[in-house]
């Protein structure tokens, strides 16, 4: 691969990155001024209420809830960086009907750095939602994520069609180019830290799982 064909596409995985970054504290700062309200809308109930205004205080809290209704609810893990990422990725597959769940606890300090850890698990969850809208009924992503002492272990599930064949270390995508470079960045940052990633295609479904040393010893 040419040197300007590198740069070009490390310097988009870079903006994608950034960009899922700026989304969650786009939520943090939304849920933020919903903090900042709280009080002033029991205030506001309270008055009607006070007032005898039952069906006005029952609007007020209909309209209320319709609000909390598209404020997505920030993903806890434990570390600011991977709830950045998840976050963002969960939105787009809800958006395109895909069921999400998560079961993570990380430490909010890891040695691998916030844009290394969006790139590898962005592009893994870019991977699975594109998996996903090739299946018609029911769609769905799994994910795991915990330490294993100062190893970090990320495993995904999801819905997949037929079986992929293998290329070199990656599965065939529908999409190639910059997609299939984000997944070799992944990988190549991975390798970079000492760690690995695996892949597994069967009928139906796919598996991805990642171990890499993150914390200090």
């Amino acid at each position: 691969m040419r040197k300007k064909t590198y740069l070009r596409l490390a310097e988009y995985q870079t903006e994608q990155s950034e960009k899922h970054l700026n989304e969650v504290r786009s939520i943090h700062k939304e849920m933020r001024g919903y903090k900042h309200d709280f009080h002033n809308h029991l205030q506001t109930l309270r008055g009607q209420l006070e007032a005898g205004e039952v069906g006005r205080a029952l609007a007020y809290i209909d309209r209320l809830d319709n609000q909390l209704m598209h404020v997505d609810t920030l993903l806890k893990t434990g570390n600011v960086s991977l709830d950045a990422i998840l976050s963002a990725k969960i939105a787009q597959a809800k958006e395109e009907q895909i069921a999400v769940s998560v079961k993570a606890n990380v430490p909010d300090l890891l040695t691998i750095s916030d844009l290394e850890l969006s790139i590898i698990v962005g592009n893994l969850l870019d991977n699975a939602i594109e998996a996903c809208r090739a299946v018609m009924g029911e769609r769905f992503i799994r994910i795991f994520i915990s330490m294993k002492g100062n190893m970090l272990y990320f495993s995904m599930l999801n819905t997949a069609g037929y079986k992929r064949k293998k290329t070199g270390s990656l599965f065939a995508t529908h999409k190639g180019g910059v997609h299939g470079f984000g997944l070799r960045r992944a990988e190549a940052i991975l390798e970079e830290h000492g760690g690995w990633v695996k892949y597994n295609s069967e009928e139906g479904a796919f598996t991805s799982e990642f171990l890499v040393p993150a914390k200090n010893v």
